[in-house]
C-alpha cells in the first residue's frame, strides 16, 4: 500500500464515518424520545439501544482509527469514552494508560494495534495502552489467544498476502508508522502478544 494509498483510504473513512455518525445519532435520540414517552417498553428497545450505542461507539474509533489524521490533539476524556463503547460490544476490557491529550496521529496507530489485538481475541481478554517518551505499547492478554503467525508477521514488515476487510489494519498499521518515521515491533507468546511502535 502507498502513502497516496493510505491517505485516499483515510479519507475514505473519514466520509463513511462522518455520514454514518448522524443517522445513529438520530436513531439514539428517537429511542430516548419513545423510552420518555412509554411509547416502547421491553427487552426489545434495550436490544434495540445497546445496538445502536455499539454501532456509534464503533463509528467513532472507526473515525480515529480510518480516518484522516491531523496534528490536533485528542483529550483524554474523549479517547476514554470512544474506548469504553468499543470494549462493550466485544468483551474487551481496555485500559489507556497515557495522561492528558494525545496527537491523533499516535492514537490513530494506538487504535489500530488495539484492533490487531481484538482480532486475536475472539473471547475477549484485556489490552493496556502505554505511552513512555513516545514510544507506544500496546500489550494484549488473553486466555484463549487466536493469533495467525503470517498475518503477525506482517506488521514487522513481512509480506501480507491477502488484505481482506476484518485484516485491514494489520496491512494499514505499518504503512501509517512508517510515514510517522516509526517502526512497528511485535513480541509473542501463549497467551499474550504486544505491539511496540
Amino acid at each position: 500500500m502507498t502513502e497516496t494509498n493510505a491517505n485516499l483510504a483515510a479519507l475514505v473513512g473519514s466520509r463513511i464515518c462522518h455520514d454514518l455518525i448522524s443517522p445513529v445519532g438520530a436513531i439514539t435520540n428517537g429511542l430516548e424520545l419513545l423510552d420518555l414517552a412509554g411509547a416502547m417498553q421491553g427487552p426489545e428497545l434495550a436490544l434495540i439501544s445497546d445496538s445502536v450505542r455499539s454501532a456509534g461507539a464503533r463509528i467513532r474509533f472507526f473515525r480515529i482509527a480510518y480516518g484522516a489524521a491531523s496534528d490536533q490533539a485528542l483529550g483524554r476524556p474523549e479517547i476514554l469514552s470512544v474506548l469504553d463503547g468499543f470494549g462493550s460490544g466485544a468483551k474487551l476490557e481496555v485500559v489507556w494508560s497515557p495522561p492528558g491529550a494525545q496527537p491523533r496521529h499516535d492514537v490513530r496507530l494506538a487504535f489500530l494495534a488495539l484492533q490487531c489485538c481484538e482480532t486475536a481475541m475472539p473471547f475477549g481478554g484485556r489490552v493496556t495502552v502505554t505511552a513512555e517518551d513516545g514510544d507506544w505499547t500496546v500489550a494484549g492478554r488473553a486466555d484463549k489467544l487466536h493469533a495467525d503467525a503470517d498475518i503477525w508477521a506482517s506488521l514487522e514488515g513481512g509480506t501480507f498476502c491477502e488484505i481482506s476487510p476484518a485484516r485491514v489494519q494489520f496491512a494499514l498499521l505499518p504503512v501509517l508508522a512508517q510515514e510517522a518515521g516509526r517502526r512497528v515491533s511485535l513480541a509473542r507468546g501463549e497467551d499474550w502478544v504486544t505491539i511496540r511502535f
